[in-house]
């Protein structure tokens, strides 16, 4: 059957859930999963819907139901076939551990992506590109990685360690579209050489954390964070190894639970409809 999500965030109102619920019903869809969170007087939902009929378009369904609930259309994103790879792009630089990650979740099917085209400012990772079989650009100017990336219709682009700045531009552009992994758990540490600093400082716990690209440098709306704890035995390089661990399984959640629609942004913050 056919099916689809409705991931949206509306102002609360009396009734808002019924209303949802009530149109989706007459739209002749039926319920699969829903998850809901209210705060701040906002009211974010995801629900995934199938269509009753066997040839009918849960896509135009859902659209139909969204405008009959009243629902923010703005703050509204409907997305057919849940659960199908969604074409991606990985930015790169010289680490090849979270794009080698992603490439090998790719090709196990156990990561909801299609991994298109490997942009990079360096040509280092151009035989882990090659090992998978995936196109590689080398692009060191912001135009060229953007006309990458388009080639490939990327609908989403994951920064797997790329370590150049985006222009604001390119941030507004790509939206609630590009997602980053930090080499620490935000906000300390923000910046370079986070590691060291933690050695420096004695801390007992490193971290990662993905996020979405905004113009502020580090400071995105945070999808998946995780920790490890450390000891004064560890030094710079054990840190280092440890957080690339942390770093790989960190920017896969995250990758999923956005190809999954379960991250709504609210403001400078995530809710995360996770299972």
């Amino acid at each position: 059957m056919s099916r689809a999500v409705l991931l949206t965030s509306s102002p609360d109102r009396p009734g808002l859930v019924a209303a949802i619920a009530g149109a989706l019903t007459d739209a002749g869809l039926n319920i699969v999963e829903v998850d809901s969170h209210l705060e701040l007087g906002w009211f974010h939902q995801r629900v995934e819907v199938e269509a009753v009929a066997a040839d009918g378009d849960a896509v135009a369904a859902l659209q139909r139901a969204a405008v009959v609930a009243g629902v923010d259309l703005d703050r509204t994103r409907i997305t057919a076939d849940p659960g199908a790879p969604r074409p991606t792009a990985l930015l790169v630089s010289r680490s090849p551990h979270c794009a080698a990650d992603l490439l090998a979740r790719a090709d196990a099917g156990s990561l909801p992506i299609d991994v298109r085209v490997v942009v990079s400012n360096h040509d280092d990772l151009a035989l882990l590109a090659a090992r998978w079989g995936v196109p590689f650009v080398q692009a060191t100017e912001e135009p060229a990685v953007v006309d990458a990336v388009e080639a490939a219709q990327a609908e989403v682009v994951v920064l797997a360690r790329y370590m150049r700045v985006l222009s604001p531009e390119l941030c507004e552009r790509w939206r609630a579209q590009a997602i980053n992994i930090h080499h620490s758990f935000l906000p300390a540490f923000v910046g370079a050489d986070p590691y060291r600093r933690a050695h420096e400082r004695g801390v007992k716990m490193i971290g990662a954390t993905a996020h979405y690209v905004t113009a502020e440098l580090d400071a995105g709306p945070i999808i998946a964070q995780d920790t490890a704890r450390v000891s004064h035995r560890d030094n710079v390089e054990e840190l280092r190894r440890r957080g690339a661990e942390l770093e790989r399984r960190v920017l896969a959640d995250a990758v999923r639970l956005h190809v999954d629609d379960r991250v709504v942004i609210a403001a400078d913050r995530t809710v995360v409809f996770d299972h």
